[in-house]
């Protein structure tokens, strides 16, 4: 149901334009220093660049191994919710009932109890991807000018509308200012939950056994909701990010000088046979530094977007859109029609929030 994000070719050199251009400009700054202006002494020799790029290969390689393991557990996390949610849907239609009940209810307000504990799980989805969106000071992707671009064209519900408005679709006017007035405000609609299903068990609404089953559900949920919020409030370590951007300009500053005497050499294997080419091989150094060059600052810039998975860029778990998913599900459960039932959030650029 829920896909993963895709970018096209077009979308990823959109995206990293900047650079490119950077690097273009860069490379035959060098070239023509080097082959018009006869500066030679601007060529180093390769080896020592080579071992640099050889050190950078391994720590981005580790470090897009490390980010790409914080979205998947993310998804892993998300996805258990997402069962979870199911489940406690499930009970809840299931285990309530008048069966041991000495003052049986309506069917009505059986009903009725049913819809309160399942919109009140809804608020819990949206109280947590709201928390989930809230901006850390170490979430810095957003300071890139192309990420801000692609932040503009995707829809992200949390920055469109505001928690308030969206409790108000779910919980009565009592129960979301008790919820607002606290910091952890999904650690209050459980609170809420547990205390509910406590009440309708000793009225005899929910078999005791019943009431530990939806307890543990409840446990289930919280457990979700602590795993989630430890990826949110731990950063990735930054020593490791900071090593690999610094390593990966040092990398991109050298590169030029390293093979431009490299092509030059090269090129002098042509001059007997093919004056031509040899008098402007050099000039090829400049789209191999290009190609190269954003090879690696994508490797390094691809896990620095990636690391933090509820920050709100194209590569994040789609929280948003999993959210809605599982409200649609529940709310089909409670028979609602389906014109009162929210459609899902829209994708754009192929990719969900």
């Amino acid at each position: 149901m829920f896909t993963k994000n895709r970018y096209s070719s077009s979308d990823m050199l959109k995206w990293s334009r900047q650079e490119i251009i950077l690097f273009f400009i860069y490379a035959t700054i060098i070239t023509s220093l080097y082959e018009i202006f006869n500066f030679t002494f601007l060529s180093i020799p390769w080896t020592p660049v080579a071992l640099i790029g050889t050190a950078l290969a391994f720590m981005v390689g580790f470090l897009n191994n490390s980010a790409y393991d914080r979205i998947w557990e993310a998804r892993k996390i998300w996805g258990a919710i997402v069962n979870s949610s199911r489940t406690w849907g499930m009970k809840v239609q299931d285990m309530i009932s008048n069966e041991h009940a000495e003052n049986p209810m309506s069917e009505d307000e059986l009903k009725e109890e049913k819809r309160i504990l399942i919109y009140r799980h809804i608020a819990w989805l949206t109280a947590l991807r709201y928390a989930m969106r809230q901006r850390k000071s170490w979430e810095t992707a957003m300071k890139h000018r192309t990420n801000r671009e692609w932040s503009k064209m995707l829809h992200i519900p949390e920055r469109i509308s505001s928690l308030e408005d969206n409790l108000s679709m779910y919980l009565s006017a009592e129960e979301k200012e008790y919820v607002l007035s606290k910091g952890n405000k999904q650690t209050a609609l459980l609170y809420l939950q547990s205390a509910h299903i406590k009440k309708l068990k000793d009225k005899g609404f929910i078999w005791g056994f019943a009431f530990l089953e939806l307890e543990n559900v409840l446990e289930e949920l919280f457990t979700h909701q602590g795993k989630s919020e430890r990826i949110k409030n731990f950063p990735y370590p930054r020593q490791f990010s900071s090593l690999a951007y610094y390593l990966t300009n040092l990398f991109l500053i050298l590169m030029p000088f390293g093979i431009i005497s490299e092509f030059a050499e090269i090129g002098d294997n042509f001059l007997v046979s093919y004056p031509w080419i040899a008098n402007h091989f050099v000039w090829l150094t400049i789209p191999f530094c290009i190609c190269v060059s954003w090879a690696f600052h994508l490797m390094e810039r691809i896990p620095r977007v990636g690391e933090n998975p509820f920050e709100g860029t194209a590569n994040d778990v789609p929280i948003s859109t999993i959210s809605r998913g599982i409200e649609i599900n529940l709310r089909e459960m409670l028979d609602e029609d389906t014109e009162e039932i929210p459609a899902p959030f829209p994708e754009e650029r192929n990719v969900q929030m």
